[in-house]
C-alpha cells in the first residue's frame, strides 16, 4: 500500500479528508473545503498560490479570531498516524492552522513520509540547517483532561487535506 493510501485511511479514521488535486486544479479545489471568512499562510509550492482567493494572507487578530477557515502548508505528513508537521513560521502557520474552526493544510504527495522514523529523519536535516519549530496535528483537536471527551478545545473541530499530486 502506498504512503499516500495510508495517510488517507489514517485521516478517515479521525473524520479528516484529503483531496488530491493536480497544481493547475489547485484553485477549484480549494474553493470547495474553504468556508469564509479565511485566512492563510503563504503557500511555499511551485504552481499554487492564495492570491486571487478569498483567503487573507496577513490577518490581523481579528480577522484570524474571527475566521471559519485557516489555510496552511504542512511541511510534510505522516502516513501511519495521519499527522501533520506544520511549521511555526513567520507567516503565521501555527496560529492559522489552530483559531479557525477547520483546517485546510496543503502537502505534496512526495512529502507523506511512511512512518515515524523517516519523519524524524526530515526534521533532523531541517534542524541542522538552523532554528525550526514544527507542530505534529493529528485529526482534530481533542481532550479529555475534565472528564468527558471533547473535541475542538485547542484547535480545529475540522481538518481537511488538499494533496498536490506530484504528476
Amino acid at each position: 500500500m502506498s504512503a499516500t493510501t495510508r495517510f488517507e485511511a489514517a485521516l478517515s479514521a479521525f473524520d479528516a479528508t484529503l483531496t488530491r488535486t493536480r497544481t493547475a486544479d489547485f484553485s477549484a479545489r480549494l474553493d470547495e473545503v474553504v468556508d469564509p471568512p479565511a485566512v492563510g499562510s503563504p503557500l511555499p509550492f511551485e504552481g499554487v498560490s492564495l492570491d486571487g482567493t478569498d483567503v487573507v494572507t496577513e490577518p490581523t487578530p481579528a480577522q484570524l479570531r474571527d475566521a471559519t477557515t485557516g489555510v496552511t502548508a504542512a511541511a510534510f505528513a505522516i502516513a501511519e498516524y495521519g499527522t501533520l508537521a506544520v511549521r511555526s513560521t513567520a507567516g503565521g502557520d501555527e496560529p492559522v492552522s489552530l483559531y479557525p474552526e477547520r483546517h485546510v493544510a496543503v502537502v505534496r504527495e512526495s512529502d507523506v513520509l511512511s512512518d515515524a522514523d523517516a519523519a524524524f529523519s526530515r526534521l533532523a536535516d531541517a534542524f541542522a540547517d538552523g532554528p525550526e519549530s514544527v507542530v505534529f496535528a493529528t485529526g482534530v483537536s481533542g481532550t479529555g483532561d475534565m472528564g468527558e471527551y471533547v473535541e475542538g478545545v485547542h484547535g480545529p473541530r475540522e481538518v481537511r487535506v488538499l494533496l498536490l499530486e506530484d504528476r
